[in-house]
């Protein structure tokens, strides 16, 4: 399935002229998928329609360079592991882990998300319906990256999320729940810029833990955590 996957998504990107367009709905045991798109107004999925995966094993490593692209995945199964690197201006990513909470609710999930450039959109959501066991999450943007809005979502027992970004006037929101104790929620915030606008809420049975450094001047940081 793999294979025909990658044929199918070449030949596509070879007919467009001014956009890559690749949608992926695939179910089975395993998968491992590497797609590189270069150019403006690709996208992988869209903004009403996202790719979809289905399997016990999915491991992705989703490209994308240049401006206006769009990637919107869903992921349901046990285990996942994937990169998505964006180079660009006014980008959009949708990720979803257990979008459908039927396939072991993402428990364990290894994500990566990295990107240079402004005005991007990422909104991710690992563990939706039901608590992820073990989620590691890292979000980086690089130093020139302004006014973007990171929204991360993690319902897990044990829920690491790292974000570092380099830039001025962006907007996080987080929201990290499940039921914790014994080294569960965990939060590592880093960034360096200015007019940052930080909402945070932690919320499960113990174990909620905040370490956050911001560098620059008018920031404004709620922080929420319940038993």
């Amino acid at each position: 399935m793999k294979k025909i996957i990658t044929i199918l998504s070449v030949m596509f990107i070879s007919l467009s002229v001014y956009a890559n367009d690749i949608y992926i709905n695939q179910s089975g045991a395993t998968l491992d998928l590497d797609v590189t798109q270069d150019g403006q107004n690709n996208t992988v999925g869209s903004s009403t329609t996202a790719s979809s995966v289905i399997g016990a094993t999915t491991n992705l490593a989703i490209t994308q360079v240049g401006n206006n692209n769009v990637m919107t995945f869903d992921v349901n199964g046990a285990t996942y592991t994937g990169t998505f690197s964006v180079t660009g201006n006014s980008n959009n990513i949708d990720f979803n882990c257990d979008s459908a909470g039927n396939n072991s609710s993402c428990g364990t999930a290894t994500a990566s998300i990295v990107w240079v450039g402004s005005s991007n959109d990422l909104d991710i959501d690992i563990g939706e319906t039901a608590a992820a066991t073990n989620a590691t999450v890292t979000i980086t943007g690089a130093s020139g990256s302004d006014s973007n809005t990171i929204l991360g979502t993690i319902d897990g027992t044990s829920a690491i999320l790292t974000l570092s970004v380099n830039g001025d006037t962006n907007n996080f929101l987080v929201d990290i729940d499940g039921d914790g104790d014994v080294n569960g929620h965990t939060y590592i915030h880093t960034h360096t810029g200015s007019i940052a606008d930080v909402d945070i809420t932690q919320s499960g049975v113990y174990d909620n833990m905040i370490t956050l450094t911001t560098s620059g001047d008018n920031h404004d940081i709620d922080i929420t955590q319940t038993d």
